[in-house]
């Protein structure tokens, strides 16, 4: 039984689930609000339910990138009745994202501890390149496999993700700041078209597309898919009004263009396939596509049956079967920035074990696990400079694209690394919650421990912490014998001192 499954086995163990356990993605887009449940049978997802809101969250930003009220209340109301849904599902069988409005929004860390009271549920904001992996798998795990590369698309509320993959593997990601809200609100904000707005809102797209052009332009793909709602839409407006017999093609949205251009209004536009909810968000949804097709020289596109919600819980199937992308993304980059192995596994056993003993036992079990990857990962500043690595890496775990992690968890493995060796005044208002002041700790000491980066034996410890000391009792005699991790020891204590926390040093 994998581990996740131990620490959950009352609900796994329960007549209900033991043969189909269940597992659940909450999907927070600028648009839409999206829940799906599925059903874990011999390692397969079997969808059983879903849920959507348009609680269109990019219309509610501000022009100084606030989220106003009224966007908060509809999300939280939103929220409220998902989590009735999710209700009696334990922690690890959810996993809710947000995307681009809660990465730009300035208040977006106040309306979360609402938002995650609402809903039940942690929710993480994840970065662009991350949400488009995550995308590419949903769609991926949909198809038959295939050698083929495929370009998936994916407009958003306030970003629109291109990825190029083959089989369930993405080669390349990208993460555009245009989506069908937010251009529909910038250019077409009463639903008027025109000809000068519309070709306002084409140009700012393919404008955008310009960066991504050489790598993602017809030639580097040989099948183009549209996941999302804007491209499920704008297929079955082309069918079903006769414009196209297949898909997304290039005459179809020039068919329709033409008729947005002659009806003039995106409110009196009488098009089968078009739902009310969709009219609003409809003109700049269009102006993305059409750019898109323009510029990366696409001619056709299917609509995809994945999207950003499979990709979540096929991610979390494969985080309960120890596949998960955050163990490969840490593999990777130890490899990237040249990491000594050896003395990451060293320093990463000794730390798991002291966080153990400080937690007293009851350490989460995901606190664990990012220990040990920013222990991994705590001398990966080095391959910049050896002075001051601890916080290049600290800048580098908080800025680079890790595939599988959240914003806030890049967040806390940046903040433990800061804080592993070093003055500890730049920590101060920093490490805030007993938890991490004890992963912290631990993280020192096992650096500490192993600074002359060999395989020596370690004194027999036994370690607690109250919440405002630590008490560290050594065997006898060890301190006489390693003078200089003695001294090193007292510098410690100075140092835990300036932040209100004591640590006691005894020898046993």
């Amino acid at each position: 039984m994998s581990q996740w499954k131990k620490s959950n086995a009352k609900y796994w163990n329960s007549p209900f689930v033991q043969h189909q356990p269940i597992l659940a993605a909450v999907d927070l887009g600028s648009n839409s609000f999206r829940l799906q449940i599925a059903r874990v049978e011999n390692d397969q997802l079997y969808m059983l339910d879903s849920l959507r809101e348009p609680v269109r969250l990019a219309a509610g930003l501000t022009e100084d990138k606030r989220l106003d009220s009224p966007a908060q209340q509809r999300a939280l109301a939103c929220l409220q009745r998902f989590g009735e849904r999710l209700r009696g599902l334990p922690r690890e069988a959810v996993r809710a994202v947000g995307t681009n409005s809660l990465r730009v929004a300035k208040n977006a860390g106040d309306f979360l501890q609402q938002a995650e009271a609402a809903l039940g549920f942690p929710i993480e904001v994840i970065a662009g390149r991350e949400e488009a992996r995550l995308i590419y798998l949903g769609v991926a795990q949909c198809l038959p496999q295939s050698d083929d590369k495929l370009l998936v698309m994916d407009i958003g509320g306030g970003s629109t993700e291109f990825i190029i993959g083959s089989s369930l593997d993405p080669h390349k990601l990208e993460s555009l700041y245009m989506g069908c809200v937010s251009y529909s609100l910038r250019y077409f904000p009463d639903g008027a078209i025109s000809k000068s707005n519309l070709k306002q809102a084409e140009f700012a797209a393919r404008n955008e597309l310009q960066t991504i052009v050489a790598e993602f332009a017809r030639g580097n793909w040989v099948t183009a898919l549209g996941s999302s709602g804007s491209a499920r839409v704008l297929c079955d407006i082309l069918e079903l009004n006769g414009y196209s017999n297949s898909g997304i093609t290039r005459a179809g949205l020039e068919q329709l263009r033409a008729q947005l251009l002659k009806t003039g209004d995106a409110n009196r536009l009488e098009l089968q396939g078009l739902k009310p909810d969709r009219i609003p968000v409809l003109p700049g949804g269009f102006a993305i596509m059409y750019a898109a097709f323009c510029e990366l020289g696409i001619e056709q596109m299917q609509p995809a049956l994945g999207a950003l919600r499979e990709g979540v819980l096929y991610d979390l199937l494969g985080r309960s079967h120890h596949h998960d992308m955050r163990d490969a993304t840490t593999q990777q980059f130890m490899r990237r920035y040249h990491v000594d192995m050896r003395q990451a596994k060293r320093v990463a056993k000794l730390a798991g074990q002291l966080a153990h003993q400080f937690l007293d036992g009851q350490a989460d079990e995901n606190a664990l696990q990012l220990l040990g990857w920013v222990a991994s990962l705590h001398e990966a500043g080095i391959s910049v400079a050896h002075s001051g690595y601890h916080k290049h890496t600290s800048y580098i775990l908080r800025n680079a694209d890790m595939p599988g992690f959240s914003k806030k968890e890049q967040d806390r493995l940046s903040l433990l690394a800061l804080a592993h060796r070093g003055n500890l005044d730049k920590m101060r208002g920093l490490l805030n919650s007993p938890e991490d002041i004890s992963l912290a700790m631990a993280l020192r000491l096992a650096a500490l421990f192993y600074r002359n980066r060999g395989d020596i034996a370690i004194p027999a410890m036994q370690v607690r912490f109250s919440g405002t000391k630590f008490h560290l009792a050594l065997d006898h005699g060890w301190l006489a014998q390693n003078p200089l991790t003695d001294n090193a020891l007292q510098e410690e204590a100075k140092q835990w001192k300036e932040l209100g926390v004591s640590v006691q040093v005894v020898e046993g």
